[in-house]
């Protein structure tokens, strides 16, 4: 009886559906951007992006808080769509580009606030600095995808920070201490 009964027992639990985990997603960098906009002066947004960077996103479904996200960021990469003020911003003004190469950002926090809404709570380094920061992420669609037949997502994420947080303070407030951040990506699990 006591062996029927542990046969029966370890037939139940090998045949029982498996939960979800974890699983790791690799950026689809033809699809993905990081952006950021700061007012000039009150006269005009100014936009750039930076066109290097990699990360690592794991997702679990079922779990959400489970899920995270890290991001590297080569400094050097900005781009303003201007040489002049994408050298201004590499020195010691700004980013300080020769002693702090990368920024990161890699979360400690992951909150599912509505079906397709997330709150990311990480930390950010940029200039040598790190800050908690909070990332707004909409998800914008989670399914196979259509021509690669495997599981995709698409997200966007925003945030706005202080630069002088940052120790970049330079003219601060003509040039507005305020920073959006505005990350689009496609992710296909690895």
């Amino acid at each position: 009886m006591k062996r029927l009964a542990a046969v029966a027992l370890t037939t139940a639990l090998f045949s029982a559906p498996a939960l979800a985990e974890p699983v790791e997603y690799e950026f689809d960098m033809s699809h993905a951007n990081i952006a950021f906009s700061y007012n000039h002066l009150g006269y005009s947004t100014t936009d750039g992006r930076f066109g290097d960077w990699e990360g690592t996103l794991v997702i679990d479904e079922d779990a959400p808080e489970n899920s995270s996200v890290e991001i590297i960021i080569d400094m050097n990469s900005i781009d303003t769509f201007w040489e002049e003020r994408d050298a201004h911003l590499k020195s010691a003004d700004f980013f300080n580009v020769e002693a702090n190469p990368t920024a990161t950002f890699k979360s400690t926090k992951v909150e599912q606030v509505d079906e397709d809404e997330l709150e990311i709570t990480g930390d950010l380094t940029i200039n040598g600095q790190t800050r908690e920061t909070v990332l707004e992420v909409d998800v914008n669609k989670m399914a196979e995808h259509p021509m690669l037949k495997k599981p995709a997502v698409g997200f966007t994420a925003t945030t706005t920070v202080l630069r002088s947080e940052f120790g970049m303070d330079k003219f601060v407030p003509y040039v507005s201490d305020e920073v959006d951040i505005v990350i689009n990506a496609e992710a296909l699990i690895k």
